[in-house]
């Protein structure tokens, strides 16, 4: 799921979240879909009808945050991503989208993030679909903080993230757990041994014990060796055998884009992980 708007709106000049991130995806995979808007009653189920009233009357380039850019087009632009997001849940697809997701909070934009993809989409898997349980598993080299601050606090949301730790944004570090939220924190180096033998002992057992109607993947790519943000080692075969691994365990499975800012290496890693979700 994508859209074509997407390499054109929300433009953010030399920022590292550029359109050409969903340009070059688009051209890797001819097949993608055109995935509709969400409506604004998708959003604020996850949003206050006053952040999203903010975004929609930007008309100048300005910064929401000190990370986060935004412009004329960005609500457009958000719209569609978490359209093509809903639609990922619905159809168990991948939504190859921007802006991304997973910092935005209920009140704020937040690193790169307007609206919460991840959120807005299982707030419409339980609510649309009648998903009883579901669980989001965030590989994106940041912790998704806005996700766990929307959706943690409910019984019927799984929220587990592999992250490096200490960094950006600051939050799931290894004091901070519940019982439907699981935060692995990750030292800065680590590589497909480190976040598999993580799957192994601590991912898979929680999503057993949760045992989820639906798995929603907030699939980040800049844990990779060639990303420029961060500090991790993962391959594109290790992107590939956590993808694997996942679909192994869920009796639904679907995903959305969050980082990965290598415009080389992208197209292949999003590659790796559908292979991985179609070998399981």
């Amino acid at each position: 799921m994508s859209h074509d708007a997407l390499g054109r709106l929300h433009p953010t000049g030399h920022h590292p979240e550029t359109p050409e991130r969903i340009a070059v995806l688009q051209r890797a995979f001819p097949q993608w879909t055109q995935a509709r808007p969400a409506g604004v009653e998708a959003i604020v189920r996850c949003h206050d009808d006053r952040y999203v009233e903010l975004v929609r009357r930007v008309e100048a380039p300005t910064w929401l945050d000190g990370d986060t850019p935004a412009s004329q087009t960005t609500f457009e632009a958000a719209l569609l991503a978490a359209g093509a997001a809903l639609e990922a849940v619905e159809r168990e697809a991948f939504a190859l989208i921007r802006p991304p997701g997973h910092h935005a909070l209920r009140a704020r934009a937040m690193g790169f993030c307007i609206f919460n993809n991840a959120a807005v989409a299982t707030r419409h898997a339980q609510a649309t679909l009648g998903h009883e349980r579901v669980a989001v598993l965030d590989w994106d080299v940041h912790h998704g903080n806005g996700t766990q601050a929307i959706v943690g606090g409910d019984p019927g949301v799984l929220y587990v993230s592999l992250h490096q730790w200490p960094f950006y944004p600051g939050s799931g570090g290894p004091e901070d757990q519940a019982d439907t939220i699981v935060n692995v924190p990750m030292s800065a180096g680590s590589g497909d041994e480190e976040y598999l033998r993580a799957f192994e002992h601590v991912v898979a057992p929680a999503l057993e014990r949760f045992g989820p109607d639906l798995v929603l993947v907030s699939a980040g790519f800049d844990a990779h060796e060639a990303d420029p943000l961060a500090g991790m080692r993962v391959t594109a075969e290790g992107f590939r055998e956590l993808a694997r691994r996942t679909a192994a365990l869920a009796p639904r499975l679907a995903a959305v884009l969050e980082g990965g800012y290598n415009l080389d290496t992208l197209p292949t890693l999003v590659a790796s992980t559908l292979e991985g979700f179609a070998a399981a």
